[in-house]
């Protein structure tokens, strides 16, 4: 690669060099004067925020005798009604997950009294989703610390900062699948 300023007035530096480890990304818009060190420092802070972000969701789940995927269907299902009726596919969908999967933890939330299904009256092979009452109970009682917590949690951010946030992780969300699935390809040539 070229010496000089590439995108945003950042250099382009040789993507090696004996001294330091080679560049964990190319695209100019990655990098500071050629380096990588912003980008690793974003991904090692995504970890970290990842990790204190899961910590919480056990906690939320803890406060109403849930493991923290069972409160984020719970949760998710709740949310969902709102827009209409709910259904597996739209659960797995929502959260990227498989329907399988939410059909398993559904079946445990159904077996505590949380959820309840029941078959779509328009499509028969479709099985609606709904709260129960004790699960809208428990999501109440949680709500309380809920709040106190997310709103220290994303206290630092100001109403401009979480609107931008909310586009970009949906933009993530979208561009880490497509990078699953390419190094999924790239590990088949393996």
């Amino acid at each position: 690669m070229a010496s000089g300023r590439g995108a945003r007035g950042r250099s382009s530096k040789p993507l090696w060099n004996a001294a330091s480890p080679a560049l964990t990304v190319s695209r100019p818009e990655l990098l500071v004067d050629g380096s990588d060190v912003d980008f690793r420092r974003l991904v090692h802070g995504l970890f970290s925020f990842m990790a204190s972000h899961e910590e919480i969701r056990a906690g939320h789940a803890r406060v109403i005798g849930l493991a923290g995927i069972e409160y984020t269907v719970l949760i998710s299902i709740a949310h969902l009604a709102q827009g209409g009726d709910v259904s597996v596919s739209a659960v797995a969908q929502h959260l990227r997950l498989t329907g399988a999967f939410i059909t398993n933890v559904c079946n445990r939330l159904l077996s505590l009294g949380l959820v309840d299904k029941s078959v779509d009256t328009n499509d028969r092979r479709r099985v609606v989703l709904t709260v129960t009452a004790e699960g809208r109970q428990q999501l109440a009682k949680l709500a309380p610390t809920q709040r106190q917590v997310n709103d220290v949690e994303f206290g630092c951010l100001s109403a401009r900062e979480f609107a931008g946030l909310v586009d970009v992780i949906e933009r993530l969300v979208e561009s880490g699948e497509k990078a699953v699935a390419l190094q999924k390809y790239l590990e088949q040539g393996d």
